[in-house]
């Protein structure tokens, strides 16, 4: 058992910088870093569960957007620490002080190396820690950003261990201190599924709702989860073992749940120690060369690919595949690339993964001869389909196809003069109308045109093949000029932004579902990159005349309509499509990146960004029926962040 306790606690540096920039420790001050100080505390939690103390973990959001988070862990340690403060101080105030930095305190953890405590006070308006230790209840306050308000007092008795933490983040520091609770509702499902038995209480006191998350069968039930709008056609199937490391005392923990469906696209989520690593790593990697080395050897082996053919690639096996993958790995094996942890780099990873992974495929496919035939036949087919798909693309672009509809129509797209991929822009209009009026508005220097006619084809039921032969996607495929799929090449793109732009009505919101439904399954790369955006046109014009001169202004919503005072003295124009507006009143409303609002295209939950896509755009009518009954009011009410470009 390891020793935590006073002792555990080490001392690297203070908090002077945090406040000051915030960034360097949370990513943003936007909601995306205000649900980081969730994490850190979530995080510092579920490391007490993983080390085998306690079972539950509640977190409760305040009517103010104050968070509370409790475990039943061993309770932080408390008394005075080598430094001569309250160890609980210690934690709070002093960056790099958590018991994770000492051999004594975890041997796998999460979260922030030890950051988490001390920045999550220095960012918050107030905090308060609450301890369960030794059958005394021990409590501190903290306020305006870290500053101690009293010393530990010891405030009741116990018979409970564990640790609360209660803080309101600082709205002088985020942009927004608005909880937001689907978002921590979806973390607090992943980390119940990689934590077997691990039950999580989430309550929003703000509208009086609980729900309780808890999954014996773990990832297994992860897979089943993300598959559920699919038609998979066997069962889940788990992989756990362990790999000894030479000279080392700690294996590597490997457990993987991976399930194949008749969908057309592939979903792998990997975890390190409950963290995600959301651009992979060698874990990774050694699970896919692990997969197409033992099916290429089982349909090799019956006679399913024949002598003279070449091996099935790793992009056709994978299709419909739905994986796992979570690891524990001890701290000192753990390695990863660039200064985030969203990328894995343990040599030691991979080999792990490799070996384990190959070895329980090849007899996987053994016990599963029908399933087996399965995947290789899917994948055999899929390779024909991608190398058609390949033969269209080169066509279409040679312009030697014999049919005149696989020709992308580059004569519909009018480019911008500038050759510098650093600046210049794409602009997939919906409709020749507003093409026009886009066109004519539109800066030549840096700004390109491609005018889309009517809907663009679902690419959730489609395969490559089919997309391809698709007049609009292959038009959008040639234009960004990266190709597509698994050749999608981010450093070839010919533009800096591609910027959806639609009516502002139903139609025009499904296109862009449609568009992005694309984006997301053949340049996924190019959303990860943070280079797709959704142009926001205005609902409304309305204006008055003041003497001579004409008051007007824009409005995007509803809501801006009805608050304008004295209403009945304007003339209101409803815009009911791009198409209506003028080229100069589409410039300056849409496309003037100094007056311009638009909204950046974001991939931060692939399997929340599974969940939804599969939804609404797969083949089962009823579960989309349900989930639009459910879920949409019909109002505008996204959760999205406006990039207001030019201020």
């Amino acid at each position: 058992m390891h020793l935590y306790d006073e002792t555990s606690i080490q001392i690297l540096e203070g908090l002077e910088a945090v406040r000051k920039r915030p960034g360097m420790y949370i990513g943003s001050t936007d909601s995306r870093g205000l649900h980081h100080l969730v994490w850190e505390i979530l995080d510092n939690a579920i490391d007490e569960v993983l080390s085998g103390f306690g079972q539950e973990i509640n977190i409760t959001i305040k009517e103010d957007n104050s968070v509370e988070i409790s475990d039943e862990g061993r309770g932080m340690p408390y008394r005075k620490h080598q430094s001569g403060r309250p160890t609980t101080e210690v934690i709070f105030t002093t960056l790099h002080s958590g018991g994770k930095f000492s051999d004594s305190g975890y041997s796998v953890s999460g979260g922030l190396h030890g950051v988490g405590g001390a920045v999550v006070n220095a960012l918050s308006q107030f905090l308060v820690v609450t301890v369960h230790r030794d059958g005394k209840i021990f409590r501190q306050n903290f306020a305006d950003g870290g500053s101690k308000i009293g010393d530990l007092e010891e405030v009741g008795t116990t018979k409970k261990t564990g640790t609360t933490v209660w803080f309101k983040p600082d709205p002088s520091i985020f942009s927004t201190t608005l909880m937001n609770y689907d978002l921590i509702k979806e973390r607090v499902r992943e980390s119940a599924f990689l934590i077997k038995g691990l039950k999580i209480v989430l309550t929003d006191e703000r509208n009086k709702q609980t729900e309780t998350f808890q999954y014996f069968d773990g990832i297994k039930e992860y897979v089943t989860f993300l598959n559920k709008t699919r038609k998979p056609f066997d069962e889940v199937h788990l992989i756990n073992d362990k790999h000894e490391v030479n000279g080392h005392k700690s294996p590597i923990q490997v457990e993987i749940a991976f399930q194949f469906s008749e969908s057309y696209s592939e979903v792998i989520i990997s975890f390190v120690n409950n963290v995600r690593t959301k651009d992979g790593g060698t874990h990774e990697v050694g699970f896919k060369s692990a997969l197409t080395r033992a099916i290429n050897e089982y349909a090799r082996k019956y006679n399913m690919i024949k002598e003279k053919d070449d091996n099935l690639d790793g992009v056709d096996i994978r299709e419909g595949l739905t994986a796992i993958l979570s690891l524990r790995i001890s701290e000192d094996l753990l390695e990863f690339e660039g200064q985030t942890k969203n990328k894995l780099g343990s040599p030691d990873a991979r080999t792990a993964v490799e070996q384990i992974v190959f070895e329980n495929m090849l007899a996987y496919l053994e016990e599963n001869l029908k399933v087996a035939n399965h995947i290789i036949t899917r994948s055999i087919n899929a390779k024909k389909a991608r190398e058609a798909a390949r033969r269209a693309r080169d066509a279409a672009r040679s312009g030697k196809s014999r049919n005149k509809k696989e020709v992308p129509l580059s004569g519909k797209l009018t480019p911008a003069q500038s050759k510098d991929k650093n600046i210049v822009e794409l602009f997939l209009v919906e409709g020749d109308s507003a093409g026009g009026s886009a066109k004519q508005g539109r800066n030549r220097h840096f700004q390109a045109i491609l005018p889309l006619r009517g809907k663009v084809l679902n690419t959730e039921r489609a395969s490559a093949d089919q997309a391809m032969r698709n007049e609009e996607i292959n038009t959008i495929i040639h234009a960004i000029g990266a190709d597509f799929g698994s050749d999608f090449d981010l450093s070839k793109m010919n533009y800096d932004k591609v910027i959806i732009m639609t009516d502002a009505d139903t139609d025009g919101a499904h296109i862009q579902v449609l568009l992005l439904t694309f984006f997301l399954r053949f340049m996924r790369p190019l959303i990860e990159a943070g280079k797709l955006y959704i142009a926001l046109p205005p609902l409304y014009r309305i204006s008055r005349k003041r003497g001579k001169k004409e008051d007007a202004k824009y409005l995007w919503t509803d809501d801006d309509l009805n608050q304008v005072e004295d209403l009945s003295s304007y003339r209101i124009q409803r815009f009911k499509g791009l198409g209506e507006m003028n080229s100069d009143q589409l410039w300056d409303t849409t496309m003037n990146p100094e007056t311009r609002s638009i909204i950046q295209v974001t991939l931060d939950d692939i399997s929340e960004a599974e969940q939804k896509v599969t939804t609404l755009m797969g083949d089962n009518a009823q579960i989309r029926r349900e989930w639009i009954e459910t879920n949409v009011d019909f109002e505008v009410s996204d959760d999205f962040e406006v990039i207001k470009e030019g201020v």
